[in-house]
Order: structure tokens, then C-alpha cells, then sequence
């Protein structure tokens, strides 16, 4: 189906993000009314709003067994890297600890964190839309998504449990 842009009225494919014309950004035009209120709710509500447990945060120069220890005392999947202005350097996730750590985690427990992490993950702003948040996590097959204020450094770790746990509330709510 064709959309037109509001800007030029240039014919575009809907779901385009921008028009091909212009340039103008379309993604507005494609966003459908919600068919519930727990949908209406992921639109009009912003990463803010979720009940976000606390997450850890280290220096790119902590080690990985410090790192390790951190997330296991605290139970968490991931922590933030972030460095001497506050500012995000990276991730560092379970599934990091899986796949670049590998058997060899006890023969690299004294090494730095930052040759491990996943360097300048995908973030998004404080004030994003929680479907936006959502949808990021899902196109890039993330469980955990760094949340950044206007400096670039880390307010919050958003999980995939986080999300469920919102979602749990708002249908338990509507019903």
C-alpha cells in the first residue's frame, strides 16, 4: 500500500520511515491506533515509567571476576561499563560471559572487562516510548537495554523481564 507524504505528497511504501522525495520522516504515519488499552499504554508510556531494578556499574579497567562476582551477588544479567565522566562504554551481559568468556572464564578472571563487554550498545533516551524500547530489544535480540540522559551517561538497565513485568500489570489491570 502507498502512503503519501504529508510534507511533499511524493508516494511512499508504507511502513518507509522517510520519504524518498524529501526526506521528510514518516514513522508517524504508520503507527496504527491501539486496539487495547494495554497497547494504548506501550504507545503513550515512556521507559521512565517501568519499575526498573537497580544494576550494577564498573570501569572498563575492573576485572572479570570482580564483574562476575558483582552480577552474581546482585542477580543480575547484566551491568553497565562506564567511563571516568560517567559516560556508557558498553555492556556486559550473561550472554557475553557465555560467548566471549567462554570455558576459559577462570583463566580470565583477572583481566580487564573491556576486552570483553559488548563496546557501544544500542541505547535509548529516558524519555522513549516503551514500545520504541521494545522494539529495539526485539530487532536487535536484546534482553537488556541501556537507557542514557542527555550526557550519554546510564540511568537505567531496561530487561525484557522489566517489559514483562509492565505488561503483566497493565492486562492485569484492564481485566
Amino acid at each position: 500500500m502507498l502512503i503519501p507524504c504529508p510534507a511533499c505528497g511524493a508516494e511512499n511504501i508504507e511502513g518507509a520511515d522517510a520519504c524518498e522525495s524529501c526526506g521528510a520522516p514518516l514513522a508517524e504515519l504508520s503507527v496504527r491506533a491501539p486496539q487495547s488499552s494495554v497497547e494504548a499504554s506501550l504507545l503513550d508510556d515512556s521507559v521512565d515509567r517501568l519499575d526498573v531494578r537497580m544494576h550494577g556499574s564498573v570501569s572498563p579497567e575492573a576485572s572479570v571476576g570482580e564483574v562476575l562476582q558483582m552480577m552474581v551477588d546482585m542477580s543480575v544479567g547484566c551491568v553497565t561499563i562506564v567511563d571516568k565522566q560517567g559516560r556508557l562504554a558498553g555492556i556486559f551481559s550473561e550472554r557475553d560471559a557465555v560467548t566471549r568468556l567462554g570455558a576459559d572464564a577462570v583463566d580470565r578472571r583477572t583481566q580487564p572487562i573491556m576486552k570483553y563487554m559488548t563496546p557501544n550498545p544500542v541505547t535509548v533516551d529516558q524519555h522513549c516510548r516503551i514500545a520504541f524500547a521494545l522494539q529495539q530489544m526485539d530487532t536487535g535480540g536484546y534482553r537488556h537495554l541501556p537507557v542514557l540522559d542527555r550526557e550519554g551517561r546510564p540511568v537505567m538497565l531496561v530487561s525484557i523481564r522489566d517489559i514483562l513485568r509492565y505488561l503483566a500489570d497493565r492486562v492485569g489491570a484492564s481485566g
